[in-house]
């Protein structure tokens, strides 16, 4: 049963959802790419990110525990008086692809591309040999609902991620499922703002999500209006263009 001091749970709760700024996978020395930090350019899309948030005043924070979004957040949380917990959720890591070979950015973006396409297919797939779709909304869904609805209590979040988890969480958020993912485009640094309200369960055993409620959508502070973004945020992180059409995969 709910006990009386715990229904402050209860009520709106906002979360600023976050991708992390530009990465390069190609860089001299790399050898993990889960371990690829922000280049220059990304970590000038995270600052445009922390002047726009500057005012809001944020009761938590989480990352993904990579230090894309490490680096992310703290550079968007940099210069607070106050500084909120800051939460590492590794359930909240961007979707598991196993080995993918490319000899090229051209190709490996080529093979990425369109990687969203059918995730609500039985079986489907995050590339080849790659995590299910449907483990994957599982692992995502769960860790955000751990985080609305159990722990502390809080009205503001702010949380920082990666494309597929944030085109899944959207998803969710939407009420559309695997079935929408394709749809969510997540540019580099963008923030989003969901609205969860949460309420006592039935028969008063801990809390729900009634409902979620996307205020906002891939709001990039850097390019409010996507002058600058005429290419895919994917095209961008692997500076190819394809010219807006399906790309040929070498070998596929």
């Amino acid at each position: 049963m709910i006990e009386q001091s715990d229904t402050k749970l209860a009520g709106r709760r906002r979360v600023y959802l976050m991708r992390h700024g530009h990465v390069d996978y190609f860089a001299p020395g790399l050898s993990d790419p889960r371990s690829v930090p922000l280049t220059e350019k990304g970590q000038e899309q995270a600052r445009a990110a922390a002047e726009a948030l500057a005012a809001v005043p944020f009761d938590i924070a989480a990352h993904s525990g990579l230090p894309r979004t490490i680096q992310t957040l703290d550079i968007v949380l940099s210069g607070r008086t106050h500084m909120p917990p800051i939460i590492e959720s590794p359930g909240l890591e961007e979707l598991k692809s196993g080995w993918l070979k490319a000899e090229n950015r051209e190709e490996l973006a080529a093979r990425l591309a369109f990687c969203f396409d059918g995730a609500d297919a039985p079986g489907a797939r995050f590339l080849p040999d790659g995590e299910k779709f449907t483990d994957a909304q599982a692992r995502i869904v769960g860790a955000l609902q751990s985080l609305v609805l159990e722990g502390a209590s809080w009205r503001t979040a702010l949380v920082v991620a990666h494309e597929g988890v944030n085109r899944i969480a959207l998803g969710w958020a939407c009420g559309g499922g695997l079935a929408t993912v394709s749809a969510f485009e997540q540019d580099l640094a963008c923030v989003n703002v969901i609205d969860f309200d949460v309420t006592p369960a039935a028969g008063g055993d801990g809390f729900v999500v009634e409902r979620a409620i996307i205020k906002a959508l891939n709001v990039t502070p850097y390019d409010y209006v996507k002058h600058g973004l005429p290419k895919t945020s994917l095209e961008h992180l692997f500076d190819v263009d394809f010219g807006r059409a399906r790309p040929a995969v070498p070998g596929g």
